[in-house]
């Protein structure tokens, strides 16, 4: 059975969800030097893509996953995120997109997510991409299968551990041989930085706003 207070929870970050999302603003308390200098925009090339932020109920609390990237030849190799990728065809949404990224990547049943809502999309410029995160819920803790080829490792963290100002610092980031100054979440050993961290800044701050 699960705890009445995850569906209390579910039920009021639904509703605040339909509401107006603070957007840029949360973005930036976590956005790259290097990319407030940026000024590359989207254009005719840049492709849609999604990412799927789901809440479990887990250990009395209230849980989500992240995974590692592999290191690959890519800009967004060795980097922690949330199960996601392209758009493709013969997806009618980018929710559907979402749901079936995280399904290939870390093998989440689909059927059991009930989506939420979204939040702000955002566009990361090293790979001209749009982003759309989606967040959803599960009734249960899932069993994570992930593909080697796209996951390196699962990452469950706890939304109390997330909301934790102390887990958040700024230094350089080591990136390919090149320094970048970022702030990042420290999650368990992992820095969570750039585009992930911008989705979790708003997601945080959208969290913080929801009615006691």
């Amino acid at each position: 059975m699960v705890d009445p207070s995850f569906h209390s929870f579910a039920s009021a970050l639904r509703d605040r969800l339909a509401e107006p999302l603070p957007g840029p603003d949360a973005h930036l308390k976590m956005a790259a030097r290097s990319r407030l200098r940026m000024a590359m925009q989207p254009n005719e090339r840049t492709r849609r893509s999604a990412v799927l932020i789901v809440f479990y109920p887990y250990q009395n609390s209230i849980f989500l996953p992240l995974i590692l990237r592999p290191q690959y030849d890519g800009v967004h190799a060795g980097q922690m995120a949330f199960p996601g990728g392209r758009m493709e065809r013969t997806d009618e949404s980018l929710i559907r997109t979402a749901l079936r990224e995280a399904q290939e990547e870390v093998g989440i049943r689909v059927t059991d997510v009930k989506v939420l809502g979204k939040l702000t999309e955002i566009y990361i410029p090293p790979s001209n991409f749009y982003v759309q995160p989606v967040v959803g819920i599960l009734p249960y803790r899932p069993d994570f299968y992930p593909d080697p080829r796209e996951v390196e490792h699962v990452v469950e963290v706890s939304l109390d551990e997330l909301m934790d100002e102390s887990i958040i610092g700024e230094n350089g980031i080591e990136i390919k041989g090149t320094l970048i100054d970022a702030p990042f979440y420290q999650i368990q050993g992992f820095k969570v930085w750039g585009a992930t961290a911008m989705m979790i800044s708003e997601l945080l701050t959208v969290i913080h706003s929801v009615p006691k």
